[in-house]
């Protein structure tokens, strides 16, 4: 499988320490199957980080690994309310996190995150927040969390946007 990661720099050699906590599915490395989709992020990168760079990395990963059984996995197959409660969980400041290898899932890119907001505020109860975020286009986001599986991404390439 060929995933695709956006930043401002090129990462050959992917590391947890700089993942950010609060995150979708908490602190860890972030790819998607979509090159326009990193490319997207790299670009909002690029603008918050006022870089001169947004850069795709391409690497791939056996298939096999998504369904190995020592592995622990958590896929979600689309936006739903055990999607949206995980996400709000690890967005949360000082919550438990999880101990997932790998988190395969919907992306709350900024639109999404608006109404993950009015859910975790009360304002929105999760059906009619799931009702809303099945309204918008979502990304994938593949999420590498143990040192284990980030060793498993073999780098091919980058190019810049």
């Amino acid at each position: 499988m060929r995933l695709f990661h956006g930043s401002i720099v090129e990462v050959r050699k992917p590391s947890l320490r700089y993942g950010r906590e609060r995150t979708d599915f908490g602190r860890g490395f972030y790819t998607t199957t979509l090159a326009e989709q990193a490319e997207h992020w790299a670009m909002i990168k690029k603008d918050r980080a006022k870089a001169t760079r947004a850069v795709v990395s391409v690497y791939e990963i056996d298939d096999a690994l998504l369904s190995d059984d020592a592995l622990r996995i958590r896929e979600f197959h689309g936006v739903d309310e055990s999607w949206l409660n995980f996400v709000v969980d690890c967005r949360k400041e000082g919550t438990v996190k999880h101990d997932y290898d790998l988190v395969f899932g919907p992306v709350a890119n900024d639109n999404v995150f608006t109404t993950v907001n009015l859910y975790e505020s009360d304002i929105l109860d999760a059906p009619a927040a799931i009702s809303q975020l099945r309204a918008y286009k979502t990304y994938d986001q593949l999420s590498f969390h143990t040192e284990r599986v980030v060793k498993a991404l073999r780098f091919v390439e980058s190019y810049e946007v």
